[in-house]
């Protein structure tokens, strides 16, 4: 999937259309001081093998695509629903 780089859309600050930069969002690292992740190392801490079940059947054929929109005027960004594709990428 091809999206430009450049996007007029609704911009809530601004409350009119404005001209939107679109980025793809990075993954963050983990933190060490998440409940989830304090979980995981409590249970698995002294075990040797893996505490929870593979997951059953196959991947997903797409992955999800997040998106920022940062509007031009205001500098401010925004989120929209995400969206699934293979191959994702911004053009001029």
């Amino acid at each position: 999937m091809k999206l430009p780089r450049k996007i007029k859309m609704y911009s809530p600050f601004a409350k009119k259309h404005t001209i939107h930069e679109v980025e793809v969002v990075k993954k963050k690292r983990a933190s060490e001081l998440a409940r989830g992740q304090r979980l995981f190392r409590r249970v698995t801490a002294g075990y040797g093998g893996f505490p929870r079940p593979k997951p059953e059947g196959r991947e997903k054929p797409t992955k999800r695509v997040y998106l920022r929109y940062r509007c031009t005027e205001t500098g401010k960004a925004h989120h929209r629903k995400n969206i699934r594709a293979k191959k994702f990428e911004l053009t001029e």
